[in-house]
């Protein structure tokens, strides 16, 4: 099937005032609104929600809103079927080089991985460029990794069966971004967000388990079990609520900050079992309370080290 000419018109304009685009003065609301809101309306997609859709149905949500570290971030756009999002597309100037730039790249796919969607773009409409989003990203990462396809806008006339046989609204609609996303799920690297985390803290669990029983020989084989898993429930229980603004965030990250790192993790546990009717959090006898108290696991040894590097991935 042949490119529509509203496509065809797109690649014109922008072939014949490519130097002014790449200019620094060309911004990112003006690619938006001449080339990119166009290229996803010829996808199919209600771009300015034409058809008058309540909220939570919008087609396209512009700067949607998702947590990341304790902030809020905005993806340009996200890509909704019936409120639920299928992927994100995140905009540059033309004068940013996304075949060779890594922040780009990264800050697409950690936006992506947060949002546990399998695929995402990134585009300044002289590239377009997709990215397997379930490959954990890392800001040492280059530029091409997890990139699955790249596009140049010259490509685009050629490819656009291509391009709508896996980004339009009707493709989608078809089932058919949802195999695609599937059709590389085995490639090398590829994890659901969920599936990696599970995978991190086994390596917590093998990292603790060595250090309590360096550091504390004496210690029973179910002993050491239990403060293994239950040091561990109690971080990731505080990482929760700092990101739920339920602690203040960054406490935890501050212990990476100088040594005594498990004495001062203690206390931040000490304050939780004042705060929170948890048996996570239950060192002292309590009237009423048949669960006998914890008085074994704030008196262990772990070395700074590796707190902090739980600490840290988390």
């Amino acid at each position: 099937m042949a490119a529509p000419h509203e496509i065809l018109g797109l690649i014109e304009r922008f072939n014949n005032n490519c130097e002014a685009y790449r200019s620094g003065t060309y911004n990112e609301t003006q690619l938006r609104r001449e080339f990119i809101d166009p290229f996803f309306k010829i996808l199919g997609w209600d771009v300015d929600n034409e058809k008058g859709y309540a909220e939570a149905y919008k087609d396209v949500i512009h700067e949607d809103s998702i947590k990341i570290g304790g902030m809020t971030k905005a993806p340009d756009y996200c890509f909704r079927i019936g409120g639920i999002r299928k992927f994100f597309v995140e905009t540059k100037k033309p004068s940013v080089n996304l075949k060779d730039d890594a922040n780009p790249a990264f800050q697409l796919r950690r936006y992506a991985w947060s949002a546990k969607l399998p695929l995402s773009i990134l585009t300044d409409f002289e590239e377009f460029v997709v990215y397997d989003c379930r490959v954990k990203p890392d800001k040492l990462d280059k530029p091409s990794t997890a990139r699955i396809l790249y596009l140049n806008y010259t490509g685009y006339a050629q490819r656009w069966d291509e391009i709508a046989a896996i980004f339009s609204r009707d493709a989608i609609l078809k089932g058919a971004f949802d195999k695609y996303a599937e059709s590389g799920k085995t490639k090398k690297g590829t994890a659901e967000v969920d599936t990696a985390f599970l995978r991190e803290i086994e390596s917590w669990r093998d990292m603790l388990a060595r250090n309590l029983a360096l550091r504390n020989p004496d210690l029973a084989q179910h002993d050491l079990n239990f403060a293994v898993q239950r040091t561990i429930d109690r971080i990731i229980f505080l990482r929760i609520c700092e990101d739920r603004g339920i602690e203040k965030y960054g406490r935890l990250m501050a212990l990476q900050n100088g040594d005594r790192v498990y004495a001062r993790l203690c206390e931040m546990f000490h304050r939780a079992d004042e705060r929170y009717n948890s048996g996570l959090f239950h060192f002292q006898k309590e009237n009423g309370r048949s669960e006998s108290p914890d008085t074994l696991t704030l008196s262990l040894a772990i070395d700074d080290s590796a707190l902090k590097d739980i600490i840290k991935n988390l």
